[in-house]
């Protein structure tokens, strides 16, 4: 077992020495001239900054390399910035209670820590972040009433005039700060949607029925917590009337969205919008029926509370529509009747934050509904985060109620919560690149719906500290033609070599390529590389981990002998193609370990004091023992067999060995026991332990024990007294043999007379037979005549 661990172990540290180079390649490939452009490539790569780290003939770009393979290289000193993430803001949840005497004002409430963060982020590093979420109770509310007055809603709008003061009863239940405000809309005020007749625009229902002028969207009544002033302006509307049955909703939709403060009324509190309608409707592109082109442009256009640019802009799409709606933290509420629900099901499916209620045909279920949908949008948080910056990713866990956890997308929400409940999430973020520039970029994440945010600045690590500090025109640069920073030069345009030694524009010249040759030798750069300048620059294999270097490039790191099929056994490094062996190894290939626990026996001794450890392994000097640890003896007799006689002898001067004993059987030390329970166990001992039975030429048993202590004593534990069966008891044996006999003759007699009765019982059933047969034969002949 101990061998198969040592393997394990060893094995594991190859491959891992082979994983790290390997890793090491991805840095090595990225063919890094600086310390800033390393550093972008991956997570783990460092810049060494060593002057004379570069052996002869390596390029500047082998100052790139994963960390711990530049630690072997032993360089001293690596530049590795590492991202981090500081919090700035960090005020706790707020903890409030509605019946509580202390009132906050809204900004005053916080339901998301911490607020603000600075995250430095280096290519390929994630930083993660713990955002926590607490929803506040008595948290106030706007609600934003919009109804459909097409005339299809007449009977509805007689319900809504008392709207006020009920759903101002019902929301007291749930906040002390409720305002509730009031618009309305029909349709864009042009060909084909209303009939443009002089008459028709002054009134355009028919039958008599008297209805206001078509609009497309009005204000009624900005947000207020006076119940009874929305009953008021609320009685007073009319009807209004149009031709298609589509509506121009969505017109309306946004611009109480984006006329925020002044004219709606929006606080930066938790804000509905009630959509009250019994019709489809239009979007973007359908203002081509009426010759409107230009695209809605997202901006507030009320003029005494009225929409003035209806015929002037399309209708806003539902993409449009969705970001207004988050970018002002606007949660939708869709009150549409039962033939409608299918369409607004789906645009809820498109806008995040949205619920949609059947309202009755006259809409006498409306407070109903707008609390069911409230507690519905309330009781689930989403995040979103605006724009990331070219090359930045974002990933969400979720940490919820009962344990639930999301991820992926459902990373980013958590349902089911109630007033007072606590979630958490886990923000990860990643750089790939550094963008262009490197400035600092401001990211925010915040729940849908919700007015608190959390803003994150976003700082990028794009080059090193030790260029800071670099040297313009330094001498080290051959005399000033690049910066000297981070232990290399940074040459200047048009100039290259390690120390910017030569010019783009220069051509090799023979007095050059002489500076490239070994003495005695024709081969430039030993055929593994380009003379540049007068030095070798070594060629870069496919595999990035295989490197030549010297100064002529006669040296590489994987032409080294092999064991096991592993580059120096996997237990030495490969330089100038000669392996150097890690410790307690040796040998060219480095197979020769000079540990020698793989050789120890069971009984502590090296290999079971029966061979020699030669390199980790047992080289058996008796032929007859075989094994790892030459404990394995296919052709010697068992250990108890072994040491039979010589117990025997010892124990109860008896055996083939009695009168060779005190020659032959002191090799073991002797401990008499009374019983066998008295015996040592395998579990009371620290060393290998045999129980033995064995038996004397009198067919007694005999009970012992062998082992070997740590320190190469050998015990045996004997039973003093020899377990010999008992002779035989004479008086039942006879009785039972005379009793055997007289059974047997018992039963053969009884045998013989059933046969007899069974042989006699079937001769007088024949006789009675023959008897019948003969009466029969007498009365049918005519001549027989009875006697006197």
């Amino acid at each position: 077992m101990d061998l198969r661990l040592l393997l394990i172990a060893a094995l594991s540290a190859a491959l891992s020495g082979s994983w790290a180079q390997q890793d090491g390649s991805i840095c090595i490939k990225a063919n890094a001239q600086s310390c800033g452009e390393c550093i972008q490539v991956s997570e783990i790569c460092g810049w060494c900054t060593d002057e004379t780290f570069l052996s002869e003939g390596e390029s500047k770009s082998a100052r790139c390399d994963d960390v711990s393979y530049l630690k072997k290289k032993n360089c001293n000193n690596i530049e590795n910035p590492r991202g981090r993430t500081d919090v700035i803001q960090n005020k706790s949840v707020t903890i409030r209670n509605k019946d509580g005497n202390i009132k906050l004002k809204p900004e005053e409430i916080t339901q998301i820590q911490p607020q603000k963060l600075k995250v430095t982020l280096r290519s390929g590093e994630p930083q993660t972040l713990d955002l926590k979420f607490k929803r506040a109770e008595d948290y106030p509310i706007d609600l934003y009433y919009l109804m459909d007055l097409s005339f299809s809603m007449k009977d509805d709008l007689e319900n809504v005039k008392n709207l006020g003061t009920h759903l101002m009863r019902e929301m007291r239940e749930i906040t002390s700060d409720f305002r509730i405000g009031f618009g309305s809309f029909v349709e864009k005020t042009v060909m084909p949607y209303i009939s443009t007749t002089p008459a028709r625009l002054i009134n355009p229902c028919s039958n008599n029925e008297n209805c206001t002028s078509p609009f497309s969207y009005k204000n009624v009544l900005k947000l207020t917590s006076n119940g009874e002033k929305f009953n008021d302006l609320v009685s007073k509307q009319q009807i209004s009337g149009n031709l298609d049955s589509p509506e121009g909703g969505f017109d309306a939709i946004m611009q109480v969205a984006v006329c925020e403060v002044s004219q709606i009324g929006w606080r930066n509190v938790t804000r509905l919008l009630v959509f009250s309608t019994d019709a489809g409707f239009h979007f973007a592109g359908d203002g081509k029926l009426g010759g409107i082109v230009l695209p809605n442009d997202g901006k507030c256009h009320l003029e005494n509370d009225v929409y003035s640019m209806s015929h002037y802009y399309d209708y806003p799409s539902i993409a449009h529509l969705v970001q207004k709606l988050s970018d002002h933290n606007i949660q939708t509420i869709f009150a549409v009747t039962e033939e409608f629900q299918p369409v607004y099901q789906e645009l809820k499916n498109l806008i995040p934050k949205s619920a949609v209620g059947t309202l009755s045909s006259n809409s006498s279920n409306v407070i109903k509904l707008i609390i069911d949908a409230y507690n519905s949008l309330s009781s689930e948080v989403i995040l979103e985060n605006s724009k990331l910056p070219e090359g930045v990713s974002i990933s969400y866990k979720a940490f919820c109620k009962n344990g639930v956890q999301g991820t992926e997308d459902n990373g980013r929400k958590c349902t089911n919560i109630s007033i007072g409940d606590e979630v958490s999430f886990k923000i990860s973020i990643e750089s790939q690149k550094c963008p262009s520039g490197g400035k600092p970029e401001v990211i925010t994440v915040k729940p849908l719906g919700f007015n608190e945010e959390v803003s994150i600045e976003l700082n990028f690590i794009c080059d090193c500290e030790c260029a800071k500090k670099g040297e313009p025109n330094s001498p080290k640069c051959h005399g000033g033609n690049g910066i000297f920073e981070c232990g290399a030069c940074k040459c200047n345009e048009g100039r290259i070599g390690r120390e910017c030694e030569c010019s783009k524009d220069e051509v090799r010249s023979d007095d050059l390529d002489a500076n490239c040759r070994k003495p005695n030798s024709t081969d430039i750069c030993s055929n593994n590389g380009e003379c540049l300048c007068g030095t070798c620059e070594c060629k870069k294999r496919e595999n990035p981990a295989e490197v030549y270097s010297g100064k002529y490039c006669e040296c590489d790191n994987f032409n080294c002998d092999r064991s096991g099929n592993l580059l120096c056994g996997g237990h030495g490094r490969c330089e100038c193609r000669k392996c150097i062996c890690d410790a307690n190894y040796t040998g060219n290939a480095c197979e020769c370990s000079l540990d020698e626990s793989t050789c120890l026996a069971k009984n502590g001794q090296l290999c079971n004091g029966r061979g020699k450890c030669e390199c980790g392994i047992c080289k058996c000097e008796d032929p007859k023992f075989q094994g790892p640890t030459c404990e394995v003896c296919p052709t010697c007799p068992g250990v108890c067999t072994e040491h039979k006689d010589c117990v025997q002898c010892r124990a109860f001067g008896d055996g083939e060995k009695k009168e060779m004993c005190q020659k032959e059987c002191s090799y073991f030390n002797l401990i008499k026991v009374k019983e066998r329970k008295d015996l040592p166990q395998p579990t009371d001992q620290s060393f290998p332990l045999t129980h033995c039975k064995e038996k004397d030429a009198n067919d007694c048993w005999f009970y012992y024990t062998y082992a070997i202590t740590k320190n190469s004593t050998k015990e045996v534990f004997v039973v003093e007294k020899l377990d010999c069966p008992s002779g035989p008891d004479i008086i039942p044996i006879v009785a039972g043999v005379v009793a055997g006999i007289v059974l047997i003759g018992l039963a053969l007699l009884l045998i013989w007379k059933l046969l007899m009765i069974i042989h006699d019982r079937r001769e007088f059933a024949k006789f009675e037979k023959e008897k019948m047969n003969a009466k029969w034969d007498t009365s049918v002949l005519p001549s027989f005549n009875k006697p006197f």
